[in-house]
């Protein structure tokens, strides 16, 4: 096996020091490295230094690093490399043992912390997992078993359940340490096995446990057991930690964590799991003890530990770098963070540091290290360690010491200042320590006062700088100055003049002291300036007089090496301040000499001699001081040194008496005096001959181990000891110095360590010892190295093929004897005892060899096989790994992932044969072939783990297996494996694609389905695309989508653009997608009436009779159609108000001259376009008056005597005035007077009589009229004649004729000129009519007649539904009478049905239909018309409902409602939901377990499919859906059980779920309780009936299907029906009937009678027909098929003697539009009945019929039980309980009794009332009402007529049995005419005829009892042919 270990050292620490050497740690935290014995290490010294550095390696002990051959080698670059080894070569001094490594240059000498290097071998071991148990709903946890010896290696790496890999999801949990968590414990867990995968960290091996198992028991109570709990540990600080605190017991017990006793507090950092508590990014506080508690009601357990959170440690040391200088006094700090409790360690260049006089260690840790007067030798590199518990961290500083005295680097100059000129003075120094630096002027210190302004500061370079600041000048402050560096190893200085002009001076001078042999300088203190010389003189002379004077130009004198006679006294300084003036000052300097030591050596002696050494101070002055020293230290003279000295004036002496090897130092004489002091040094040597302390003597080494060869001598000087060896046991023939290498050291006592012996190093060695004093001794000795056993050869691994026969060899060698010893595994091999193995030996030289044979090899030898070879000196061990090779173990395959054309698929090779897998076949096949026609994929590469298996047909079921391949053979095949492919986007596009234009705006597509082959899979619908294709278009396609029917499909584009070409495309999708669309083809819808009328209209009247009318052609985007011509509608407008006749002119002109109008009249004009498809829209009213021309004659004329000279003329408006009358001309003439000329005479035009005077009496006259307008006067009226007379008959002067008034008006006849005016006030309709007025008097009478016509609003219009899209509803109408006066408009209001927000249309005169367009889809709408006249709107015609095309969704019965159900999931198929046409908007979903009351509710998508997760095992659920959408809500009820925890279901497959009548009922509607007794479950369209009980279920279809209806005649009559005889039904209540929905109807019968329209409808509802006995069946209606009721016994059918009731198909509209409310209303079924009996009572030939309630669901929140009772109290019932099904009602009617057709109207009755019952009154109720029991007879069973199955869009009716044993609720229909029961009238063959206003408005619910019967009596219709809706 092989493993790689790569160190990356990433981090560098480096420490520069002041100049360019330095050193640095890489990858200095690297403390541990452990690697695989069979592959060994590369180690890199960590440490490293510019310029380059020494690199050794050391162990921890100080010991030297040596090479072992083939062992371990240091290479040239500091790398240490550990070579692969064998388990027998392991030594731990060197294969377990710490490390570390030094980097060396001038800047010192630097460490590593210590590298703990460790061999892993390979050892065979095994892990192991025990089975568990665990109660359900507990935790279980699996634990992997590692063996103590590998913990450390190898780690848990991942889980397997069943060989699957466990992901951690859901309940399953894989902790931080390797454990398996299995929460909420279900009994399915107890069928899978559980593993672990554990890899070892060094060699990468892994290995897998065995398979446990889970035993799960049921849960029983008892007290928490902790199954995983955690111990005290310490964690590094950042890192996260898992506290595992598991624990079972039933109840579940809780859990609590406390820290510090106290209770965890929230923290986001602290995460309590299922598998514990998780502690992220832990910090120190986080420290302390933890306990977790858990407890039920039975008990509590604890778990505790204390948790340390270790910061790592950081070390800094400071300062970093240093160069000082020598006598300094150095301070390192050692800053340590991190977890307290370490220790500290100082190290200087490797070396640890002691303290001593010059190094104190101090600090409560050892963390601050002093120098004071720090040496030369403290340079070098210091290193601080801490450590703790096996961590350590360092920091390193390098300190370069040096000579630091003081020099000058800057300096000032020599000038010339005026007083009061400020000056500055400079100096910098440099030295190490930093100096410090002084001023003097003249030698007199410079005090820092207001003259003298001085500072000083270090730079960065150490460079110390000083300032003197003279700010105003005088004479005094001229002189000397000097500038001092000083520090603690010298001092420097450094001077110049500044002068200040002025009277030069001379300051007064100081004797000086000089030292005999030194310089001194001294200074002629001068100021002021100028001057022009100074001279230095001595006794007279002028200076310098020799070679040791010299005189600076600035006046200083310098005497080098002071003599005391020749310098000794008085110096004058002459300043020559004119040329003949000159000053001068004296100074004295005396001169002290130093005592000078007389040279003397000390000669070698012997311990035990006399010693006499003696100091001489031969000069210097007196008084002279003495003192000895020893090795640095004063020399006390006494017995207890055993030296004396003796000091006189000038000398001393040391005196030994007895010289001892104490005496072995350093002496020093020290002299002293004022003037200095000085010393001699020597060293006394006492030798000491060489001898053996420890003799050498003959010793055995072991080979491979540490040998020492003892040898320790002593001697002064100390011996040096030579080891020399001579090879071969025998005489020593020539001896050689023994190489000294890293293996073979010599020890401080002069021991000869061998650290690893080897063969080559036996033989003799000398020890020779000596020191220069006497001759040299040496002994000799014989080494003599022991062999241990070892083995010497063995294969490592080695292979074996199964079956056959295999031999392992082992070879050993060693001291004799030699014991060989087999094992497999951990287990002793005894051949003797096992006959598959035998053991042989063979010796062949100093060899043994032992071979083990095998007879035959196994898969279970695939292990490892040891060989032990043992003697007194050791043991050897070779370890072979044996593997067993064969063809592998067919892999495991799994699909990873299924397409439509290519499946990915992976597998898991288990076992490989112990042969590496060379290939891979994989086979597949469609399922329904054999492996004859198989497809193989050969040759995979043995790399790959998957594969994608391409080019298979979408939605096809393929068989996959496959094969393995080694170099040994095949393996088995694999588990076969069954697929479908996933469907694929259709590869053929819709076949026979046709297009029909329907209307304008819509296009019918036909088309079949794309060929079988290329479907890809099942076709869920299709997208037609559409785009028109005309002038402007985009080109792009509109798409819309519709669900598959089958192999052809119809769908209508609608909302298209009128009259213009489209291109369609149709594509078909599955469930991947689209597939190709069919090739374009184009169609145009049909044409349409132009939407906007002609432009520009305009009108010019000609002349009085003639006008011209002009336009201009509409917009052509709006003609939708070729345009056919213009029609000019024209009418006149009267001045009362009326329009005349509409007239229309046709033409194809955009012109048109209109003719033959009345004169002087208003006319309105409209023009329109017109196509072939109508008349378009009119444009605006344009008005015109034609010109004014002659009136026309008045109307008549009346004349009547008034007096005998006078007449009155009376007359009428012409009846064409033709134009405004001006006025009105009377012409009178009488025939016989001769006169040529009439008179005439002129009056206004306001006046229609005159009276004519200065007549003759007796004269006849001719009088006529003529009226005037602006064009001129009239035709003349006709002539009457009149003569004037004194008496006259009676005469009327007004005229009869017609009279026209608006009602509500007051209408005055009146007579001329009398006061007979008939005044009618708010005139009605009825008061039109004739009137006649009569003046009479003596002489006769006259009489006129007025036909009064009075106009009223216009009757209501007869609106009907003509057509109906899915946004649009045709209306059609005729309008009514139009009250007299012409019809001038409509109004048309619409609203949605359940609302009152109504609508307005305004529609004009002429318009008989119109499309209401922008509705919703599926929803009811009410709309009413009225017309408006001159008077008014009319009224409002019947509101009629209409329905746009939809319905609410439906579920698709031939659609799985559920596709998966399993212990825990269902998956429900919402696909299934059909849309009705209508988009579905919501989807709702509840669900709960049977018998309980909380509902879970969800919300999806009705594309998709829905799990139901995390449901309980073995469970009955109830499950409710709804779908909305714009048309209403469609439910859907189901009960499904979940299969048991193993997968067995708990009933049988065909029964897992029941499917139950949809109804409207509210999905929050409570349902009290399990239901009780049999159920009914319905299965709609197939009309199934599943009879549910404690026997099981039964299921009975009905033959309904939708080839038998499409196929029916008259699918209006069609019905068919079942009769059900179950024992269970009929014990308990009766046959059952299931009024279901089977097809759809149409033309719908209409609420009112008055209605006559049809409109389509598509929701139904169940029609009861009450009809009495012996009526004629042949007179019913054809839309109701009827027979009678009858109840089944055990032996035939059994008839009532009386009235029946027929069941009848009923295609009324949805919500029940014939019932007497709206199932979407709040009403119940109770109150829906009440309604019915309410009617019924009104019918009183059925006041004795009964109708009983036997159960029936409460669609409401009520919960309250009904109860009924009779008159009589024996016959009083019990509660039934809550109805079994949603959506069912068990109906029965019974007929009335004979006797009681005589009792009248019942005291006691149930009275209906038209509003939603509460509790209270459905309890009143039916404690009022009463029972009955028909009487029956039987009949022979084959004249039985089938229960008939009816329409109904929720209910279900029931048929009692024929021996009503079971009490029954009944209610009563009274009535007050007994008789009537014998009357006989036939069913009216129109239903709608005898329909009377139910539903809808309440208010007109009830009605009069008399009324309603003498209507319908009156109507002749018969009472029995009522039609109730049951909903």
């Amino acid at each position: 096996y092989s493993c790689t270990v790569l160190l990356f050292y990433s981090s560098i620490i480096l420490h520069e020091d002041v100049g360019s050497t330095r050193l640095y740690f890489v990858k200095a935290s690297l403390q541990r490295l452990t690697y695989s014995s069979s592959v060994g290490v590369s180690l890199p010294c960590p440490a490293g230094g510019t310029p380059t550095a020494i690199l050794r390696w050391y162990l921890a002990t100080g010991d030297d690093i040596y090479d072992v051959p083939h062992i371990r080698h240091v290479h040239a670059n500091g790398t240490l490399q550990l070579y692969p080894f064998s388990p027998s070569a392991f030594n731990s001094y060197i294969h377990d043992n710490d490390y570390f490594c030094t980097a060396e240059n001038q800047a010192g000498k630097i460490r590593s912390p210590n590298i703990r290097v460790k061999a892993v071998f390979r050892e065979p071991y095994t892990v192991r997992v025990a089975d568990q148990r665990s109660m359900r709903g507990n935790v279980a946890v699996f634990k992997c078993l590692i063996p103590t010896a590998v913990q450390e290696y190898v780690s848990v790496v991942s889980w397997e359940r069943d060989t699957v890999s466990i992901i951690p999801a859901n309940r399953f949990f894989l902790t931080s340490f390797g454990a398996l968590y299995i929460s909420d414990v279900q009994k399915e867990d107890a069928l899978s096995t559980y593993r672990c995968i554990t890899k070892h960290k060094y060699s990468g091996e892994t290995r897998q446990s065995n398979g446990a198992r889970l035993s799960v028991m049921d849960p029983t109570e008892s007290s928490p057991t902790i199954l995983d709990s955690f111990l005290a540990g310490e964690v590094r600080a950042g890192l996260s930690v898992e506290l595992p605190c598991i624990a079972a017991g039933y109840p579940s017990p809780t859990v609590r964590w406390l820290k510090d006793g106290r209770p965890l507090p929230s923290d986001a950092h602290w995460t309590r799991r299922l598998t514990g508590l998780t502690i992220s990014d832990l910090r120190q506080e986080d420290s302390g003890s933890y306990a977790c508690e858990v407890t039920n009601s039975f008990g509590s357990k604890e778990v505790s530990g204390a948790l340390y959170v270790i910061d790592p440690l950081r070390v800094t040391l400071s300062p970093k770098s240093l160069k000082t200088g020598i006598s300094s006094t150095l301070f390192f700090t050692c800053a340590v963070e991190g977890s307290p409790e370490y220790t500290v360690a100082w190290y200087r260049n490797t070396d640890p540091i002691i303290p001593d006089q010059h190094i104190s260690i101090q600090g409560p840790h050892n963390d601050t290290l002093q120098i004071t007067a720090a040496q030369k030798s403290h340079s070098g590199a210091y290193q601080c360690f801490a450590s703790r518990k096996g961590h350590t961290a360092q920091d390193f500083s390098i300190i370069l010491l040096e000579d630091g005295t003081p020099r000058i680097v800057s300096s000032f100059s020599e000038r010339v200042v005026a007083p009061g000129e400020p000056f500055s003075l400079m100096c910098g120094a440099k030295g190490a320590p930093p100096p410090s630096i002084t001023w003097t002027l003249d030698d007199e210190p410079v005090v820092r006062d207001s003259a003298y302004k001085t500072s000083q500061y270090t730079l960065s370079d150490g460079l110390t700088v000083s300032h003197v600041n003279v700010s105003s000048p005088a004479i005094r402050d001229g002189g000397v100055y000097r500038c001092a560096a000083r520090n603690s190893a010298g001092s420097a200085e450094y001077q110049a003049r500044i002068n200040v002009r002025g009277s030069p001076r001379i300051r007064e001078m100081r004797d000086i002291t000089a030292v005999a042999g030194r310089n001194t300088f001294i200074t002629c203190r001068v100021i002021g300036y100028p001057y022009y010389s100074i001279k230095w003189f001595k006794d007279g002379m002028l200076l310098p007089d020799n070679h040791r004077q010299v005189v600076y130009e600035n006046g200083t004198l310098r005497l080098s090496d002071v003599q005391k006679g020749m310098d000794e006294g008085t110096y004058l300084c002459s300043v020559l301040i004119q040329p003949q003036t000159s000053i001068d000052q004296t100074v004295h300097v005396t001169v002290k000499v130093p005592p000078l030591i007389q040279p003397f050596d000390i000669p070698s002696t012997s311990v035990g001699k006399l010693m006499y050494i003696a100091c001489v101070v031969s000069s210097g002055d007196m008084p002279i001081r003495i003192t000895w020293h020893k090795d640095g230290q004063l020399i006390v003279p006494g017995s207890a040194s055993g030296v004396g000295i003796e000091t006189k004036e000038f000398m001393s002496s040391l005196q030994i008496s007895k010289v001892t090897l104490k005496h072995n130092g350093n002496y020093t004489c020290i002299a002293s005096n004022a003037a200095a002091t000085v010393s001699w040094e020597r060293q006394l040597i006492v030798t000491v001959p060489p001898r053996f302390v420890v003799q050498p003597n003959n010793q055995d080494g072991i080979y491979g181990k540490a040998g020492v060869l003892n040898c320790s001598v002593e001697g002064y000087p100390p011996p040096k000891v030579m080891w020399k060896h001579a090879k071969g046991i025998g005489n020593p023939q020539q001896y050689h110095p023994v190489p000294l290498t890293g293996r073979i050291q010599i020890m401080g006592n002069g021991s000869l360590l061998i650290r690893h012996v080897l063969e080559d190093d036996r033989g003799y060695y000398l020890c020779q010892a000596s020191n220069g004093v006497g001759s040299d001794i040496s002994k000799s000795m014989v080494l003599t190295v022991k062999i241990p056993a070892m083995i010497t050869s063995h294969p490592n691994t080695t292979m074996a093929i199964k079956g056959q026969v295999k031999e392992l060899n082992c070879t050993a060698r060693g001291e004799q004897p030699i014991i060989i010893r087999w094992e497999r595994g951990d287990t002793v091999i005894d051949a003797e005892r096992n006959p598959r193995y035998s053991i042989t030996i063979n010796k062949k030289g100093d060899e043994v060899i032992s071979t083990l044979k095998l007879k035959p090899a196994e898969r279970g030898d695939s292990v490892f096989f040891s060989c032990h070879a043992i003697n007194s000196y050791g043991e050897g061990r070779g370890l072979i790994q044996l593997t067993v090779q064969e063809p592998p173990d067919p892999p495991e395959l799994e699909v990873r992932e299924v397409k439509d054309r290519s499946m990915n698929l992976r597998w898991i090779q288990r076992f490989d044969g112990n042969s590496i897998i060379t290939s891979y076949d994989i086979e597949y096949k469609n399922k329904s072939d054999t492996w004859d026609h198989k497809y193989t994929t050969r040759n995979i590469s043995p790399t790959n783990n998957q594969a994608n298996i391409v080019e298979l047909h979408p939605a096809c079921v393929y068989s996959i297996r496959m094969y393995s391949f080694n170099k040994i053979g095949r393996s088995q095949p694999s588990k076969e494996l069954t697929i479908s492919t996933e469907e694929a986007q259709p590869d053929g596009p819709p076949m026979d694609v046709i297009l029909q234009p329907m209307t304008s705006q819509s296009i019918r597509v036909t088309w079949r389905a794309p060929r079988k082959e290329l479907q890809n899979g099942v076709i869920r619908g299709y997208q037609i695309g559409y785009r028109e294709n005309g002038p402007g278009s985009n080109g792009q396609y509109s798409i819309v989508e519709m669900k598959a029917t089958g192999d052809s499909e119809v769908y209508t584009l609608d909302n298209l653009k009128k009259f213009a070409q489209y291109g369609v495309v149709v594509q078909a999708f599955n469930r991947a997608g689209t597939g190709p669309s069919s090739t374009e083809i184009n169609a145009t819808t049909l044409e349409d009436v132009p939407s906007q009328p002609p432009q520009n209209v305009r009108a010019i009247s000609v002349t009085s009779d003639e006008a011209v009318i002009t336009w201009a052609e509409p917009p052509r985007l709006t003609l939708h159609g070729v345009l056919k011509g213009y029609r000019v509608v024209f009418w006149s407008l009267f001045p009362d108000g009326e329009w005349g006749e509409m007239q229309n002119i046709t033409t194809t002109r955009e012109q048109v001259e209109l003719r033959g109008l009345e004169k002087f009249t208003n006319y309105s004009v409209q023009v329109l376009a017109y196509t072939q498809a109508g008349d378009g829209v009119r444009s605006n009213v344009l008005y015109i008056q034609t010109r004014e021309d002659l009136p026309g004659p008045p109307a008549g004329i009346k004349a009547v005597p008034s007096s005998p000279s006078s007449v009155v003329v009376s007359w009428l408006p012409p009846h064409k005035p033709n134009g405004v009358i001006r006025k009105y001309t009377i012409y009178c003439s009488s025939p016989g007077s001769g006169q040529p000329a009439p008179s005439e005479y002129e009056t206004n035009p306001e006046m229609l009589f005159y009276r004519i005077t200065h007549l003759t009496r007796g004269k006849q006259y001719l009088i006529w009229a003529a009226a005037v307008t602006t064009a001129g006067r009239g035709n003349i009226s006709e002539k009457v004649t009149v003569e004037p007379a004194g008496k006259a008959p009676a005469k009327i002067l007004s005229f009869g004729g017609t009279v026209t008034t608006p009602w509500m008006k007051e209408i005055r006849l009146s007579k001329i000129l009398s006061n007979g005016t008939l005044v009618l006030r708010s005139v009605k309709a009825e008061d039109s009519g004739y009137y006649t007025c009569t003046a009479t008097n003596t002489l006769g009478f006259d009489t006129i007649i007025v036909n009064l016509l009075v106009q009223v609003p216009p009757d209501q219009p007869r609106l009907t539904v003509s057509t109906t899209s899915t946004s649009s509803i045709t209306l059609a109408w005729i309008p009514g009478d139009n009250g007299g006066s012409s019809i001038r408009g409509f109004v048309l209001q619409y609203s949605v049905d359940n609302t009152e927000e109504w609508r307005d249309v305004f529609i004009t005169s002429t318009e008989r239909s119109f499309r209401l367009d922008n509705l919703r889809c599926g929803t009811w709408y009410k709309v009413k018309l009225a017309a408006k006249n001159s008077v008014g709107s009319g009224r409002i015609s019947e509101i009629i409902e209409a329905k746009t095309h939809g319905r609410e969704p439906a579920f698709n019965k031939e659609q799985p409602l559920l596709t998966h159900i399993n212990s825990t999931h269902a998956g429900l198929n919402l696909q299934g939901w059909t849309s009705g046409g209508c988009p579905i908007t919501a989807l709702l979903l509840d669900f709960r377990p049977k018998g309980t009351w909380a509902w879970q509710s969800l919300k999806a998508n009705a594309t998709a499919q829905l799990f139901l997760s995390e449901l309980r095992e073995a469970t009955w659920y109830e499950l409710k859906m709804k779908a909305c959408n714009s048309a209403g809500c469609g439910n859907q009820s189901s009960q499904f059980a979940t299969t048991d925890y193993d997968g067995s279901e708990s009933l049988p497959a065909s029964t897992r779920y029941l499917l139950s009548l949809p109804n409207n009922r509210s999905m929050d509607t409570p349902v009290k309780g399990p239901p009780q007794g049999p159920r009914l479950h319905i299965d709609i369209p197939r009309v199934q009936l599943l009879i549910e009980d404690k026997e099981g279920i039964k299921q009975i279809a009905a033959p309904v299907t939708d080839t038998e209806f499409s196929q029916s005649v008259n699918p209006q009559s069609f019905c068919t029906g079942v009769s059900l005889h179950h024992p269970a039904l009929i014990q308990n209540t009766g046959p059952l009937i299931d009024m279901s929905d089977i097809r759809p109807g149409t033309n719908p019968v209409s609420r009112k009678s008055v209605k006559s329209a049809h409109s389509s409808r598509n929701r139904y509802s169940s029609q009861w027909t009450l009809s009495r006995p012996g009526q004629s069946q042949s007179t019913a209606s054809a839309r109701t098929l009827t027979s009678d009721w009858r109840t089944m016994g055990s032996h035939g059918i059994t008839a009532t003697e009386s009235d029946s009731y027929s069941a009848s198909l009923s295609q009324d509209t949805d919500k029940g539009r014939n019932s007497m409310v709206s199932t979407e209303s709040a009403s119940s079924t109770y109150e829906e009945l009440a309604r019915a009996y309410e009617h019924a009572k009104l019918e009183e030939h059925l006041q004795h019929a009964k109708f009983t309630i036997t159960e029936c669901f409460i669609s409401d929140s009520s919960s309250d039980q009904m109860t009924t009772g009779t008159n009589d109290p024996a016959d009083s019932m019990t509660s039934l309980s809550t109805p079994s099904e949603t959506g069912l009602c068990r109906f029965t009617a019974s007929p009335p009794k004979p006797q009681d057709y005589d009792r009248g109207r019942p005291t006691n009755v149930a009275v209906p009332i038209p509003h939603r019952a509460n509790k209270s009154e459905y309890r009143d109720l039916a404690q009022r009402a009463y029972h009955t029991q028909g009487r029956h007879m039987t009949l022979d069973p084959s004249k039985q007529q089938a229960l008939t199955l009816g329409h109904s869009g929720l209910g279900s009716l029931g048929v009692s049995s024929g021996t009503a044993t079971l009490p029954q609720r009944t209610l009563t229909m009274p009535s007050s005419n007994p008789a009537a029961t014998a009357s006989t009238s036939s069913t009216s063959s129109n239903p709608t005829g005898s329909s009377t206003k139910m539903g809808g408005s309440r208010d007109s619910l009830l009605e009069n009892s008399s009324s309603a019967l003498g209507r319908l009596q009156k109507q002749g219709v018969g009472a029995y042919s009522k039609s109730y809706t049951l909903v």
